[in-house]
């Protein structure tokens, strides 16, 4: 992944933590990148852009996809996320509970 591409991971990692951080509520990838979109951070993509950043998030164990209509896509968390500061880069950082702890920018243990 490009270092855009982290960037929009982590992005879509703060958004779900700080709007949808509920195990039991549903959110959309629409939702998602309509926070984006309001607070200018998508400016160069689009919606089919994000499904590869979304795919990422569930192969690492944070949400996984419950329903699809055409781009539209439900998920749910496996856990609630939690937000972490990496003291090795300093960047803060939102992870599952069941993810490992390790941040995903230097790749340092929290």
């Amino acid at each position: 992944m490009t270092v855009q591409g982290n960037s929009v991971v982590f992005q879509i990692r703060k958004i779900i933590y700080e709007k949808f951080n509920d195990t039991n509520s549903r959110f959309t990838n629409d939702a998602v990148f309509e926070v984006m979109k309001d607070n200018g951070m998508a400016n160069s993509l689009t919606i089919d852009d994000m499904e590869p950043y979304f795919k990422q998030l569930h192969d690492e164990g944070l949400i996984r996809p419950i329903a699809q209509n055409f781009t539209t896509q439900w998920y749910k968390l496996f856990e609630k996320v939690e937000k972490f500061n990496c003291k090795s880069c300093g960047q803060d950082i939102h992870l599952g509970n069941l993810e490992p702890l390790v941040c995903p920018q230097c790749k340092t243990a929290i």
